[in-house]
């Protein structure tokens, strides 16, 4: 009878000891501390893991959390660990599969120069280092030929990156991205010319609801041999230059850069952005429409009024320039 009451006051004892364990977080934590499990690592090579970094005192308290929660699946991944935890909360993160992970926000109309800079921000590669992989058409070549960067297929979106991102790795993904919506576009368009048209129509539109009207007046413009005239070609004529400042030079609408629609009639070599889906839509389906102008409203509604002829462009022009001056 003593012996049984023993055993029962051993096991008390041993499950308050691993209550404790289990619900205590491990003050032996230290610094933030990234930790890699691989696909296919045991329980208690995932524990070992975590001993090793410092996440948990001892391979032993994991292997007992995966006692205490059985049945769920333990995640492979990347975790990131910045304060103390208990072995159940080290655990269930990581059934979770609550990996780390950066996120990378591209709005529409982003150019690969903004691309590159907000991927710098995250500290993964240098602005630089993802330019020299943009620069490089191969990986849409298959889908356009006339392509001589990835400007207008590194699609908007939201991306999530690892620290083990590469540029060659995000530009192959954004890409991919691109691939999938064009498909979904389902179009026999030139993907080159409809990148390149709803490029323009990105930067020039920013209510969805003028965009075709905006596409339109572009493509009667190419249809009559008239130039388009567009300010955000000649912006990006002078950033691949290197040269664009935040304003307009006469010097910038008076380059011979083919880029420079000023300059130049038809549309620019390649896009100027990238686009998104309501651009692309739009420049594979223009309105109907005879206008071949348009200029911004004073109202700040980001609306455009359009004319078909150059005199009410005038004075809608005339109408903006009073407006701003007040």
């Amino acid at each position: 009878m003593r012996l049984i009451r023993f055993l029962l006051l051993l096991l008390v004892i041993l499950a308050g000891i691993g209550v404790y364990r289990l619900s205590v977080p491990y003050q032996g934590f230290k610094d933030e501390v990234f930790v890699e499990i691989p696909h296919g690592t045991s329980t208690s090579g995932i524990g070992d893991i975590l001993k090793r970094a410092g996440v948990v005192r001892s391979s032993f308290d994991f292997q007992v959390a995966r006692l205490a929660k059985r049945g769920q699946i333990l995640q492979a991944g990347e975790y990131r660990f910045n304060q103390a935890a208990t072995p159940l909360q080290v655990y269930e993160r990581i059934t979770r599969g609550d990996i780390f992970y950066f996120e990378l926000v591209i709005p529409e109309g982003k150019n690969m120069f903004d691309i590159a800079a907000a991927a710098a921000e995250l500290g993964l590669f240098t602005a630089d280092d993802f330019l020299k992989v943009a620069r490089d058409p191969s990986l849409i070549r298959d889908l356009d030929p006339d392509a001589t960067t990835l400007e207008g297929y590194l699609f908007p979106n939201t991306y999530r990156l690892n620290r083990k991102t590469t540029p060659e790795r995000l530009c192959h993904t954004m890409v991919a991205k691109f691939r999938d919506v064009w498909k979904g576009l389902n179009t026999s368009a030139s993907v080159h010319d409809t990148v390149t048209m709803a490029s323009l129509v990105e930067k020039e539109g920013k209510l969805p609801e003028e965009r075709p009207r905006i596409a339109a007046v572009f493509e009667n413009r190419l249809h009559i041999g008239m130039k388009l005239d567009c300010d955000p070609t000649t912006i990006y004529a002078a950033l691949l230059a290197g040269r664009y400042k935040g304003v307009i030079h006469r010097s910038d609408l008076d380059s011979e850069d083919p880029y420079n629609t000023y300059r130049h009639a038809g549309l620019p070599p390649g896009p100027i952005a990238n686009p998104g889906v309501a651009s692309l839509k739009a420049a594979i389906q223009p309105s109907h429409t005879d206008e071949l102008y348009f200029v911004a409203r004073a109202d700040g509604s980001g609306g455009h009024q359009f004319s078909s002829n150059i005199a009410d462009h005038q004075v809608a022009t005339e109408k903006y320039r009073r407006a701003i001056s007040k």
